[in-house]
């Protein structure tokens, strides 16, 4: 199947200076990317993220003011994941999906769709482990372990990292692209991922329409009954506003 354009090509398009220089601060910070907007309707707190970490490799932004990516963490299989393919499918959309290690290992079939459908895999971690809680060599197990892990088993070579738990310092942005990965948080994202507190769909279809920005990176939860319904809606309504998903 063609695609307008893989999710993961925006990404890949930005360069990162390899020499760039960071006190390697070990400060534990959690991410979110607040409520506040700009004038282009892109949380402040994702913009002041791509503007100090953006020469580590780390973005919660990409630079394509046209695009939407839609992103999924996989920690576990709750279901859904089938039926959010399907619908993939037919929009004819790709996105990125972070998978753990245990989920890796546990939905072989699930992760080979993926890729066969042209969808990019990324790397949540093998244990889902803070990587700032770490050491440094800890750190790189958790994230080279599942590389290996995927690449041995499926034939495919990671690139991309989502921190666990959304926390990092700038020490594990390094770590991360020490390990030749570069680091995605998201610019928005709402509480869909408890299981048995599932939002309202037509809320969930509002907000996250009201959020739509160019550059989004948006962060979604495979577990989530509500997203697996209102995915072809949510992808409508981001073309009707004249973004590419």
């Amino acid at each position: 199947m063609d695609f307008i354009a893989p999710a993961a090509a925006v990404l890949a398009a930005a360069t990162v200076p390899c020499c760039a220089l960071y006190a390697a601060d070990t400060t534990t910070r959690g991410y979110g990317q607040g409520t506040a907007v700009d004038s282009l309707n892109r949380p402040e707190g994702a913009v002041q993220f791509n503007e100090q970490y953006g020469d580590l490799g780390a973005c919660a932004l990409s630079d394509d003011d046209k695009r939407i990516i839609i992103t999924f963490d996989q920690g576990y299989e709750n279901g859904y994941t089938a039926d959010i393919l399907d619908t993939l499918r037919e929009k004819d959309v790709s996105a990125i999906f972070f998978l753990t290690g245990d989920y890796a290992k546990r939905e072989p079939e699930l992760v080979k769709r993926m890729i066969a459908e042209g969808h990019t895999l990324g790397n949540h971690g093998m244990t889902h482990a803070s990587l700032p809680k770490l050491s440094e060599t800890e750190a790189m197990e958790e994230i080279m372990s599942l590389h290996n892990f995927v690449l041995n088993n499926y034939g495919y070579e990671m690139q991309y990292f989502r921190c666990p738990c959304g926390e990092y310092s700038e020490q594990a942005l390094e770590t991360v692209r020490n390990c030749g990965y570069k680091t995605v948080f998201w610019s928005y994202a709402y509480v869909d991922w408890k299981t048995d507190a599932q939002p309202d769909p037509a809320v969930s279809l509002e907000k996250l329409t009201a959020s739509a920005h160019g550059g989004e990176i948006l962060l979604l939860h495979s577990v989530s009954a509500a997203n697996a319904q209102i995915l072809g809606d949510v992808i409508d309504s981001f073309r009707a506003q004249g973004y590419t998903v």
